[in-house]
């Protein structure tokens, strides 16, 4: 089986028949009515889903938000470790992803309270950055180190520091750019 199957089969059975109930009602407009009343699991609005087209194996972003909407984070981090298993192919190169993660380092520590414009120039969704906030109400440097996640998630192999610059100068944090551009000239 599958490790997409295997996540939504476990994700299942942890849904309540409440929470299936929400999901369903969340799923309305793209599953039916009458089709509706027919499901009585997690695994067959999940196979619903699918042959709509709506959720697959690179494609979770509406079965995060629905998670997140009927308030439950704990399964969200179910579907961050299947994403987290990603092959190799999907990641920067090796040389690349240091530079990445040496900005990220110094760009936790500077960021803040900007976290939130900084990842919306990053394009990070709004609900996933609704998310961090109430998986880390207080604690602004998991939030931050969250949102990377997020985005590297997002965009695997295109990931680049060049971008995570390019968004700070956005964001009028020019001199936490300059620090990272000179960290990276001397690294």
């Amino acid at each position: 089986m599958d490790r997409f199957k295997l996540m939504l089969l476990e994700i299942s059975e942890k849904l309540s028949p409440d929470q299936l109930a929400h999901l369903k009602f969340l799923c309305g407009d793209i599953i039916g009515k009458k089709k509706s009343e027919e499901i009585s699991s997690g695994v067959q609005l999940f196979e619903v889903l699918i042959e709509r087209a709506e959720i697959g194996p690179g494609n979770t972003e509406l079965l995060r938000k629905h998670l997140t909407g009927i308030g439950q984070h704990v399964l969200l981090e179910t579907i961050d470790r299947y994403e987290g298993q990603a092959v190799s192919s999907e990641l920067p190169d090796e040389a690349e992803l240091d530079k990445i993660n040496c900005a990220i380092e110094l760009i936790v520590e500077s960021l803040g309270r900007k976290w939130l414009r900084y990842g919306r120039k990053l394009g990070i969704a709004e609900f996933k950055l609704e998310g961090i906030q109430e998986k880390h109400p207080r604690n602004l440097e998991e939030q931050g180190r969250e949102l990377f996640k997020e985005w590297k998630k997002a965009r695997k192999a295109e990931a680049n520091v060049d971008e995570l610059i390019r968004a700070l100068r956005e964001c009028d944090l020019n001199y936490t750019a300059d620090v990272v551009e000179k960290k990276l000239q001397n690294a």
